[in-house]
């Protein structure tokens, strides 16, 4: 029997990271909007990088499909 070499994916489903887009969007009441929901919900970098390290950091036989990744002061 032959065996194909393991392909996995994940997806990451990610809330508001603490990186420079609030700052780069020019429509006024967008960027208003986006940069009060980041002040309040925003997660730092490094946590979001360590999910992304756990999920592709597994072993060949293990597979994370989907990591939702949000604060949990943030309601669903």
């Amino acid at each position: 029997m032959c065996y194909l070499p393991a392909v996995t994916e994940s997806i990451v489903a990610r809330s508001a990271v603490a990186t420079e887009l609030p700052n780069s969007i020019t429509e006024p009441d967008v960027a208003t909007g986006i940069g009060q929901f980041y002040e309040r919900y925003a997660i730092p970098a490094d946590s979001f990088a360590r999910a992304v390290a756990f999920a592709i950091s597994q072993p060949e036989d293990v597979d994370i499909n989907e990591i939702l990744f949000r604060p949990t002061r943030q309601e669903l």
